[in-house]
């Protein structure tokens, strides 16, 4: 099929990383990679940060005239046969898609939509109304964890739905890990206020429980919070390593060199970064929270802890650097998972069937 392709929270070209921008980037590889053309046929970012009426406002007017343009071009040229819509949420609905699928009588799909009915009374029932419309006329919504599966079901019952695993492109990981560090620690996070902000605040907190042993922590990651997040981690001095934004080659290359990955991932949808440190043969320290144990087997490719029990996730940390065996089982098992089970080939071959089933056929 020919796809259009649009992320109203993010396009895949936007300058700034992210974890948004990184799965909308994966999921036009994976189409592709099962035989689809595939466009991103807009950059408008239809974000904001508050239902603020004057803001919507500019944005609303200028999808207005993406969808004029996308009109005009397509009915002077080959229409697309399906528009796929990521992450469609309150803060960014799609305002390109309905009046474009409308006009030219195309299905849509959406992939990680989500909504919230107590979204609704903080001023944002208008944009939730969109995400709804966007989710009931698709022809199938995919969702990554079974949280959101369950999300959309109990709110929007006439929506179909379809399940595929987060995943990642596994090819820069074919190095086998060597026998690494135990007592390096690696942890890769944007630093900016709100679940990011608090998550550091964990791993500084838990990091003070550690006694005496001898770890390092190398940091990569940068953001508007960087002096809150480099103020609580001040008092460990040289075990803490500040190494910036990286490029994806740079991140690799510091997993490979990593012990245990740790990130207790408040809030998190469910977090690509857990799944490169498995890929690089790191076993993880995490909270069973949100989406993480999507992305983590506790007790096979890593240790859960209880949400804010900061010192069983210090107890879990500690395991991993006293019991070196455990540890490296635990990484070879992470290296498995994300291979043999969440490689951008199995999830090209799980997309392909999904939009075979609910698209091509009618389903």
């Amino acid at each position: 099929m020919h796809i259009a392709f649009y992320a109203p929270l993010k396009s895949p070209n936007h300058p700034v990383p992210s974890g948004d921008r990184q799965m909308a980037k994966l999921l036009v590889a994976a189409l592709r990679l099962a035989g689809h053309e595939v466009d991103v046929v807009s950059e408008l970012r239809s974000f904001t940060p508050t239902p603020d009426a004057a803001e919507r406002g500019k944005i609303v007017a200028l999808a207005k005239r993406e969808v004029e343009r996308l009109l005009r071009q397509w009915q002077h040229g080959a229409k697309p046969d399906l528009w796929f819509c990521y992450h469609p949420y309150y803060k960014a609905p799609d305002l390109i898609g309905t009046p474009i699928t409308t006009a030219l009588r195309l299905p849509s799909v959406t992939a990680e939509a989500s909504y919230s009915k107590r979204r609704d009374d903080s001023g944002w029932a208008e944009m939730q109304s969109l995400v709804v419309d966007a989710i009931q006329q698709a022809s199938v919504n995919i969702c990554f964890t079974k949280r959101d599966e369950i999300g959309l079901a109990s709110q929007v019952a006439t929506a179909r739905l379809a399940r595929m695993q987060p995943f990642i492109d596994a090819s820069a990981f074919l190095k086998e890990p060597a026998a690494n560090d135990r007592n390096r620690l690696i942890t890769v996070a944007m630093m900016r206020h709100g679940d990011k902000l608090m998550s550091y605040r964990m791993l500084a907190e838990a990091l003070t429980l550690l006694g005496d042993r001898p770890f390092k922590l190398s940091i990569i990651g940068d953001g508007p919070a960087r002096e809150a997040v480099q103020s609580m981690f001040a008092h460990f001095g040289e075990q803490v390593e500040w190494l910036g934004q990286k490029r994806a080659g740079e991140v690799v290359d510091i997993l490979y060199r990593g012990g245990t990955y740790i990130w207790p991932g408040t809030g998190e949808a469910y977090g690509l970064a857990y799944l490169e440190a498995q890929a690089a043969g790191l076993p993880v320290v995490a909270q069973n929270t949100a989406g993480v144990p999507e992305v983590v087997s506790d007790g096979v490719t890593g240790t859960l802890t209880e949400a804010g029990d900061t010192q069983a996730f210090a107890d879990a940390i500690a395991t991993m650097m006293d019991f070196d065996e455990q540890r490296s089982a635990m990484g070879r098992a992470a290296r498995r998972f994300v291979v043999e089970e969440r490689s951008l080939e199995i999830a090209a071959r799980r997309l392909d069937t999904i939009l075979r089933e609910y698209v091509a056929d009618g389903g």
